[in-house]
């Protein structure tokens, strides 16, 4: 099997390069991950999404090593847990990830949350930075900051993030967060990117979606598409797998995008970054 050409790359500003669909693996159970990720690849994907507090890690690099892809066609990113921001717990907890997956490298390690009442995210960052350093994660980035958190990155720290992994869809477009990323070469990816299927009813979304032929899924999957955002959805029954892959050989017109941008609430399905301070016991 090759890597499946229809999945554009986005290139990251240290020239890295990711496939704009990946593969989530967020609440699938540990016993059903290699089976999901499997599919997945056979499907097409070729970056896959998990992190440490998934539990699941495992069974991705599993299927990574028993795809018979080779490993240098497979995008592979995890994420830092929040019980090991301290420097010294994030570099063991970085080793701990590598030895789970039993893969020789990352292609793109995240910090999950700033927790900005837990501890000083720009230490943490520093400890990433020197991950990056050592040659076993190809990119660094962040998950769920906000633009004051990126401002002192910028300020305090040397390597920028390749990415920020943010809550995403229709009814929360994140333009100004977007827009400072794209100012500074940051790549917006877009967890939640239905909102956990709360927009997939929204008339506007149906409507593009009759006037396509496509299901309400996939247009809002394309307009994410469209917009330069990475999106992984997250699907065990292999029918949706295929059908989220299936978002290249159509395309929105500029007024689709407009319209679904415009339903913008600025409504969460996850929790406030500048809030949550949640640590696994």
């Amino acid at each position: 099997m090759t890597s499946t050409p229809s999945v554009p790359t986005i290139t990251l500003n240290n020239g890295a390069t990711i496939p704009q669909l990946g593969f989530g693996v967020f609440q699938i159970p540990p016993a059903e991950t290699k089976d999901a990720t499997l599919t997945a690849l056979e499907v097409g994907y070729r970056h896959i999404d998990t992190a440490e507090m998934y539990g699941n890690e495992e069974g991705v690099g599993q299927a990574v090593r028993e795809s018979g892809i080779p490993r240098d066609q497979i995008f592979v990113t995890s994420k830092l847990n929040n019980g090991f921001h301290a420097p010294e717990d994030a570099l063991a907890a970085f080793d701990t990830t590598l030895a789970t997956l039993d893969i020789d490298y990352l292609d793109l390690f995240l910090i999950h949350w700033p927790l900005p009442a837990v501890g000083d995210y720009v230490d943490t960052w520093k400890a990433m930075e020197q991950m990056y350093a050592g040659g076993k994660v190809r990119s660094i980035g962040v998950s769920n900051f906000q633009q004051h958190h990126l401002n002192r990155l910028r300020a305090e720290t040397t390597v920028p993030p390749a990415v920020n992994q943010i809550e995403v869809h229709p009814y929360l477009t994140q333009e100004p967060l977007r827009a400072y990323g794209a100012e500074h070469g940051i790549a917006t990816e877009a967890w939640s990117p239905i909102a956990q299927g709360g927009v997939l009813g929204d008339p506007v979304i149906e409507r593009i979606a009759r006037r396509v032929e496509r299901t309400p899924a996939q247009v809002v999957l394309r307009w994410h598409a469209q917009r330069g955002d990475i999106v992984f959805p997250k699907s065990v029954t292999r029918s949706r797998v295929e059908e989220n892959f299936a978002l290249f050989d159509f395309e929105l017109t500029d007024e689709d995008v407009t319209d679904i941008s415009t339903l913008n609430k600025d409504e969460r399905t996850g929790p406030n970054p500048d809030e949550f301070n949640y640590i696994p016991s």
